[in-house]
């Protein structure tokens, strides 16, 4: 009794914080129903502070009619979600643009649908860096090369003028020896990557400065960060389905931006996030209204184009978003939720 009571006061209140924008009854109302009421959904273990609205999406596809919603930490072996996919384990992943690009590139079936939000990263180095172009000749680092911190660094990189591959030094698996903040404390390198996990951490204890912030700084804050793409199989087979799932999606994003504290408790109480804190920092820092904004086709195309100029990718913007891309979804979503 308490649970469904719980749950209940959850989908009252995102009702409520959001001025009652989103009635799914009456959405539901003009539709079929799905086509199925099970859908697999991505979930990092104590982690990914940025898919918040991913994981508040599960009571309200379950009040919609999705009545088997199950969220899944893929395999392991795998630090990038963007192959959960690929391996058949989930059926939605939530990333970023290059990630999807590059699936999409290597004849992963997927189909990105949808942007959620604008800011992930900040970039925080030493006195002696006070621009990207700055980090010529510098230490960077990583986690590990390829994945999704690291492929956007390279971009950022090029577009400065650099070249990623001579001009800066990829100190790699500093992990291993401790964090990436600690060896940056001690020296080992000169900027690191920052996710939203740390960024109260960074700022309260000075640990370098912001030389870059993906949410505020051009041309980069223009387009969005964190993407939603679905396996190709379940897009095409359920449609009304697949469509519940991203109207979910974004209207948990709304609740996200129009009630932050109310949306990082929900997170915490479910089980999704250990820090209260830490996800509030980031539902205050990620840009959680700009699904309504922004254009997901023109991310798609200013991503794939960097890609295409660092070589990352051999396809234009254009054949990886006739491929790999349908935004009709989310363009209906946002006719209907408009507000």
């Amino acid at each position: 009794m308490q649970i469904i009571q719980s749950r209940r006061s959850f989908i009252a209140g995102l009702a409520a914080g959001t001025a009652g924008l989103f009635a799914a009854p009456r959405l539901a109302l003009a539709e079929p129903p799905p086509e199925t009421t099970s859908v697999r959904l991505g979930r990092w273990i104590g982690g990914a502070y940025c898919w918040e609205s991913l994981y508040l999406a599960g009571e309200l596809l379950r009040a919609d009619g999705m009545t088997d919603v199950q969220y899944v930490q893929g395999d392991q072996k795998y630090f990038d979600s963007s192959q959960w996919i690929a391996a058949g384990e989930t059926d939605f992943d939530f990333n970023m643009p290059t990630m999807h690009i590059r699936g999409v590139e290597a004849g992963v079936p997927l189909k990105i649908l949808a942007g959620v939000h604008s800011g992930c990263w900040e970039l925080r180095a030493n006195d002696r860096i006070n621009s990207i172009a700055d980090l010529k000749g510098k230490r960077m680092g990583v986690w590990a090369m390829n994945d999704h911190p690291q492929v956007f660094l390279q971009l950022l990189i090029n577009y400065v003028g650099l070249d990623p591959n001579r001009d800066v030094e990829w100190v790699v698996g500093v992990q291993k020896n401790g964090s990436l903040m600690q060896n940056f404390i001690d020296g080992k390198v000169d900027a690191f990557l920052v996710d939203t996990s740390q960024y109260s951490e960074v700022r309260a204890k000075n640990i370098g400065h912001t030389v870059f912030a993906n949410l505020v700084d051009r041309p980069w804050s223009q387009y969005f960060c964190c993407m939603v793409a679905g396996r190709s199989e379940y897009v095409d087979k359920y449609p009304v389905a697949t469509k519940r799932v991203l109207r979910a999606i974004l209207r948990s994003a709304e609740f996200c931006a129009s009630n932050s504290t109310a949306a990082a408790r929900a997170v915490v109480d479910q089980g999704f996030l250990p820090s209260y804190e830490v996800a509030l920092t980031t539902l205050q820092n990620t840009g959680q209204d700009k699904w309504r904004e922004y254009d997901a086709e023109d991310s798609v195309r200013f991503y794939a184009l960097r890609m295409l100029e660092t070589g990352m990718i051999k396809s234009s913007p254009q054949e990886i978003i006739a491929k790999g891309a349908d935004f009709r979804f989310s363009d209906e979503i946002k006719r209907e939720l408009k507000g």
